[in-house]
């Protein structure tokens, strides 16, 4: 249990509530923990909001009374997320970008500030490198790995910061991943682009923190998503052995005992995007069940 004993702080106790047999995962829509995390009236963009990560993020951060945007490269991915909410009482405005492009991120940025107002929080989880075994990469898979990953990333940055500097505030979330501390032979191109990453938001943290900016990266494991199923693929390629048998395999190896779900990512953006987290800049966190080990 956390408290916060300054009266004037609207941080309350926090109690979990249960214990989850061997570290279960919760529904999107439970709430196990009682704390006002400061992001009622706050505007979020998040890219890579029509699915995975970015969907269970655009959900949690509504859940939280934020004022959410998604955006997607995809209108029609864009329909399917807002239509999913929607059933779910969760109303998001959407945007469709491609931020391999600076001009589209930038456009991007100023639809969603028409719609909603000046963006607090931006959460960048757009953006995956194709897995591919060693033996198929070329140079254009260099090349498409930084442009799906790094310049997505930086391109919505470059287009948030200057507003959130001239306000005197705000705060970024890059989603990255654990393939930038260790390279993966079948996830070497996308494990540069995350490690550039790391780098960036790091040094952009400390450029930016004079403004009252913190930039922030989570750095996911193995979370149960499509982009996991394409890695195991790539590797069954590679290997020779059957992506079910690849898929037990892992789990049977993770310390916790299972594999992340897109919710376990999405609790900890809203910690490290909110007020609570008011002193943590330029970090890198992991969220991968410690399969990870810590030097890396």
């Amino acid at each position: 249990m956390f408290v916060d004993l300054r009266e004037s702080s609207p941080i309350r106790a926090v109690v979990f509530t249960r214990a989850h047999p061997r570290n279960r995962p919760c529904d999107s829509n439970e709430k196990d923990f009682d704390m006002d995390l400061g992001l009622t009236g706050q505007v979020v963009l998040i890219t890579g909001g029509s699915k995975g990560i970015g969907l269970s993020c655009a959900r949690a951060f509504a859940l939280e009374g934020a004022r959410v945007a998604i955006a997607s490269r995809t209108q029609a991915h864009l329909d399917a997320a807002m239509a999913t909410l929607a059933a779910e009482g969760i109303r998001v405005h959407a945007v469709a970008a491609d931020l391999c492009k600076a001009e589209e991120a930038d456009a991007m940025v100023r639809q969603t500030e028409a719609a909603l107002g000046p963006i607090d929080v931006l959460v960048n989880s757009a953006g995956a490198a194709q897995r591919t075994p060693p033996a198929e990469l070329t140079a254009s898979h260099w090349h498409a790995a930084m442009d799906a990953k790094y310049f997505t990333t930086i391109h919505a940055m470059q287009a948030t910061l200057g507003g959130m500097a001239a306000r005197g505030r705000g705060s970024v979330v890059n989603i990255v991943g654990v393939g930038g501390l260790v390279a993966t032979p079948t996830h070497l191109p996308g494990g540069a682009a995350n490690a550039a990453l790391m780098l960036a938001s790091a040094g952009l943290a400390q450029a930016w923190g004079p403004k009252g900016i913190r930039i922030n990266v989570i750095n996911p494991g193995l979370v149960a998503t499509t982009r996991m199923q394409e890695g195991l693929q790539a590797q069954a390629r590679m290997s020779g052995q059957d992506v079910k048998a690849l898929e037990e395999h892992l789990r049977a190896g993770m310390p916790l005992g299972r594999i992340a779900v897109a919710e376990d990512v999405a609790r900890m953006v809203l910690v490290l995007a909110s007020p609570v987290a008011g002193y943590v800049s330029g970090a890198a966190l992991k969220v991968d069940g410690a399969g990870v080990a810590l030097g890396h």
